[in-house]
């Protein structure tokens, strides 16, 4: 490590290291240097001129945004002529910009307006007519008003540099400069909203959160997304129990300050027309609504009634609901039920990774490994559309720590524009003596690397003579947590082998079962035919197996519980509820009162999120993570087996759906913002 630099900053001694810019050395020492360009991780534009300091020698004033300390430096912040100098800036960003805060959806959240407040530029001297230009509309969810905008750029930076887009850019010159799409008048991109909560002002705006309230009016909370495996936060702004917005300003989570179309945006599911919300049992043929007691009633009753004559249950669980219900749905499978016919569907092949790793630590990577690590080999997924938070960390690895990326894939995926090798196809090995160079490496691999394929890929990690570790990209919520908690035929929580091992989801659709418990999962939506007995499900909508129920018990969705969920790299996080929706259960709740129903309640336990956890973390290995992490909304990573996994392969069994930026199963479905953005209709 290079000696750091002292300089002295408003009176203060400081010190940070070489190549450190000045506007981010006065950060350590609680010194705000207001700036409007400059975003930290992207490139340097010194366009709004507002971080203006004085420097000792200096024969005029320097912007903090582009200045590298320097040993001995003296830097003055808050001067008269800094003062001046920046109330000047504002009187000018102020020429043609309308003072309609009022109305404007960025009130009490723009840094224009808190610098206005701050500095005083209470008066202007321009005095000619203000240049107007109607408001656009670039896209369902993007709307841009010019005469807000002060051309600082960070839209077009965040798109370009952070996505890897390039959908915005500048056109004309001078006073008529503005924003715009780079094809045509609408915007072809991810829709991800970035350029919206990175705009500093009202410019850019919102067509889902606009003119629909203050932010000081609604409840922030800080929860998990609920669409892909990533574990992004989301910070949900709600209000009279409706969700308003979501965003993640605040950079806690995995994710910083990232978000995707379905975690900014995709949350309308909710509250869509065809949301159930009471209970339905079938009577003469036909499902009618009843109340819960009658439905928890029915349910108990068969299920008694099955295990009574003898008959045999299956039970299919979900990748969207938390640790505690998946890990008490299987309790309740195999301790009340007396049965091994638990799976769900399983997206990625965790088991034989695990296994293949076995008797050797520090191999499974985290979300910020891959943002720094010096090398990352990509095999088969294109990550940007189907794991959009890791391609964010890659490209952000590359931009700023000159990370070499390899691509092994079938197609061309955007991480080909900064590759320092590209093969198509599968021939990762033909990359050996590169990778033998790298000074470490991550893989990330997806389901066309399963079952022994993972195994001879271990080998050919282990075999580099480098540092490796992998990741086994799963689809969903907690894809990974699903598998974690033991909701597998062969697996027990912990990935302890079942005494006997039970059928798969495939099986127990074709096998004639007394019941079958679907909770959160669609098995039937292919058009399969129903065969069971009895068939209860649990879900947020009439889905197809929903429609062939016998009981329809209405769920509540990942923003209207508690509970934890495990990322595609292990890292455990905590839901934290942010609604309520009339006549909804969560799935461990529902769980809880067919247990209680049945007169089995105290032989599994309190079902509250808390006490599961808490049994979680004393039987599961791995998940007896610090507490305080993950209370305080930190991700830790979960250390799972480190040993055989005595199971034979079934590398049938995984399958990804491969959803892209604007699909996610059911809930992609039933979500308006989803399928209304024009890049969800062309990708289809």
């Amino acid at each position: 490590m290079p000696d750091p630099i002292r300089l002295t900053i408003d009176g203060r001694q400081v010190q940070a290291p070489p190549g450190t810019l000045v506007i981010d050395a006065a950060k350590t020492v609680g010194i705000e240097i207001p700036s409007f360009c400059y975003y930290e991780g992207l490139t340097l534009q010194a366009a709004c001129r507002m971080c203006l300091v004085e420097v000792e020698k200096m024969p005029k004033m320097m912007t903090a945004c582009t200045l590298p300390v320097s040993e001995g430096m003296v830097v003055r912040t808050e001067t008269p002529q800094v003062a001046q100098a920046r109330k000047y800036t504002l009187e000018f960003l102020l020429t043609n910009h309308p003072l309609d805060c009022p109305v404007c959806d960025k009130g009490g959240e723009c840094e224009l307006q808190d610098m206005t407040f701050r500095y005083g530029a209470g008066e202007s001297r321009y005095t000619e007519e203000k240049v107007h230009t109607p408001e656009k509309q670039f896209s369902p969810v993007v709307f841009f008003d010019a005469p807000r905008c002060i051309l600082c750029f960070r839209c077009v930076r965040i798109c370009n540099e952070g996505l890897g887009v390039g959908a915005l850019g500048v056109i004309n010159r001078g006073v008529v400069s503005e924003i715009a799409p780079n094809h045509g008048d609408h915007l072809e991109c991810d829709e991800c909203g970035a350029c919206i909560d990175i705009c500093p002002v009202g410019a850019l705006t919102s067509g889902i959160y606009r003119y629909q309230t203050r932010p000081w009016e609604m409840t922030h909370v800080g929860t998990i997304c609920t669409h892909c495996a990533d574990g992004c936060k989301t910070t949900l702004g709600t209000r009279n129990d409706r969700i308003i917005r979501g965003n993640n300003r605040d950079h806690s989570g995995v994710n910083g300050e990232f978000l995707c179309i379905k975690g900014r945006y995709g949350f309308d599911f909710y509250d869509h027309v065809e949301r159930l919300q009471a209970p339905l049992v079938r009577v003469n043929g036909k499902l009618e609504e009843v109340s819960w007691a009658q439905a928890l009633e029915t349910v108990a009753a068969k299920f008694n009634q099955t295990l009574a004559d003898g008959g045999s249950f299956g039970v299919i669980g979900s990748n969207h609901t938390t640790n505690e219900e998946n890990f008490y749905l299987q309790k309740f499978a195999r301790e009340v039920l007396g049965t091994n016919h638990i799976d769900h569907h399983r997206t990625g092949d965790v088991v034989a990774l695990l296994d293949a790793l076995s008797g050797k630590t520090g191999k499974l990577a985290t979300v910020a490994d891959l943002y720094e690590r010096k090398a990352v080999l990509v095999l088969g997924a294109d990550l940007a559309l189907e794991h959009p938070l890791l391609s964010y960390q890659v490209r952000a690895n590359y931009r700023h720590h000159q990370a070499h990326v390899y691509v092994v894939t079938p197609q061309p995926v955007r991480e080909d524009k900064y590759a320092a090798a590209i093969v198509r196809g599968g021939d990762y090995p033909s990359l050996r003596e590169k990778l033998k160079a790298e000074p470490e490496l991550v893989i990330v691999f997806d389901d066309s690397i399963k079952g022994d394929d993972i195994r001879k890929l271990v080998d050919f990690g282990e075999s580099l003579g480098i540092p490796v570790k992998y990741i086994c990209l799963v689809d969903y919520s907690n894809s990974r947590g699903a598998v974690d908690m033991g909701v597998t035929p062969e697996l027990l929580p912990g990935y302890r082998p079942a005494e006997q091992p039970g059928m798969h989801v495939g099986e127990m659709i074709e096998a004639d079962l007394g019941a079958l418990w679907v909770v959160g999962a669609n098995p039937l939506k292919n058009g399969a035919t129903r065969k069971a007995g009895f068939l209860v499900a649990q879900d947020m909508f009439l889905t197809e197996t929903a429609r062939l129920a016998d009981v329809v018990l209405p769920a509540a969705c990942a923003y209207e519980k508690n509970g934890t969920v495990t990322n595609v790299t292990g890292e455990l996080q905590r839901l934290k509820r942010a609604i309520n929706t009339m006549g909804a259960k969560p799935d461990l709740e529902i769980m809880g009162f067919i247990a209680r129903e049945m007169g089995v309640a105290a032989a599994l336990g309190l079902w509250t999120p808390d006490a599961v956890f808490e049994e979680i973390r004393k039987t599961v290995r791995g998940y007896d993570v610090p507490l305080p992490v993950i209370a305080t909304g930190g991700a830790a990573q979960t250390m799972p087996v480190n040993g055989r996994i005595p199971v034979e392969d079934q590398p049938d069994l995984v399958h990804s759906d491969h959803n892209g930026l604007f699909a996610s199963g059911t809930l992609g479905r039933y979500s308006k913002v989803l399928n209304s953005v024009v890049e969800s209709r062309l990708s289809r």
